[in-house]
């Protein structure tokens, strides 16, 4: 059975988009992945098909109905697969999270837009919030495509070696380590030796060490749980 997504939205010409494209699109048209997409204005309400109100309390926006999101939720066989809003609010969207979906039958996704969905039917369905970053866009179409791509790419079969999945960042709380191909000297700068010498325990301490010093520069948050997940001393 393949791994199956639905997605709730109010712009389903924008999926597949580029998950139609490349490994992800591949697996598409083999059956390892399936997409079905849902237009939440096919449950608004009356003649305009309305799908959003005023907030109560006041504030600018508009606001995704509770009664109209419900009724799009229903329409979906969910059976096991987990319900996922993408929201600022959410949760982060982590490798380790991504993992967890790819090995589960599929999600169920809600993309939102204007000021975001009732929070009503979202305590209801014990749906899960997640977010793709510390930003604000337009709506949760973008974060959906991201979410099914760092999903998709894990599906046994998809990418062209397992390793890829492996010997990347974030794959054990560390940024991935730099990469360097042909040719061996670019514009007076070489390729560092120690890749080129065929020592493979060698090669495995540096990319070790390069990954620890990218990860503690750029990103000491993650580092610092990397450092307590591994027993070591910071």
């Amino acid at each position: 059975m393949s791994w199956r997504a639905d997605v709730l939205t109010l712009f389903p010409a924008m999926f597949p988009g580029p998950l139609g494209e490349s490994l992800a699109g591949k697996a598409l048209r083999d059956g390892t992945w399936s997409l079905t997409v849902t237009d939440i204005r096919d449950f608004g309400l009356g003649r305009h098909r309305a799908v959003d109100d005023t907030p109560f309390g006041g504030g600018a926006g508009m606001v995704l109905r509770a009664d109209v999101l419900d009724a799009a939720i229903a329409s979906v066989e969910r059976g096991q697969r987990p319900l996922i809003f993408l929201t600022p609010r959410g949760r982060p969207l982590t490798q380790a999270r991504a993992r967890e979906l790819s090995a589960g039958p599929g999600v169920v996704l809600v993309c939102g837009r204007f000021e975001g969905f009732d929070q009503r039917v979202i305590d209801a369905q014990g749906a899960e919030e997640l977010s793709i970053g510390d930003y604000v866009l337009s709506g949760g179409e973008l974060p959906a495509l991201v979410l099914l791509d760092s999903v998709i790419r894990l599906l046994p079969g998809v990418m062209g070696s397992e390793a890829s999945g492996i010997e990347e960042s974030h794959a054990a709380s560390l940024l991935e380590y730099p990469h360097f191909t042909r040719p061996a000297t670019w514009q007076g700068r070489d390729v560092p030796e120690v890749l080129t010498s065929g020592n493979h325990a060698a090669i495995a301490k540096w990319r070790l060490a390069q990954s620890r010093a990218v990860t503690q520069a750029r990103r000491p948050d993650l580092y610092a749980h990397y450092v307590a997940s591994q027993g070591l001393t910071p």
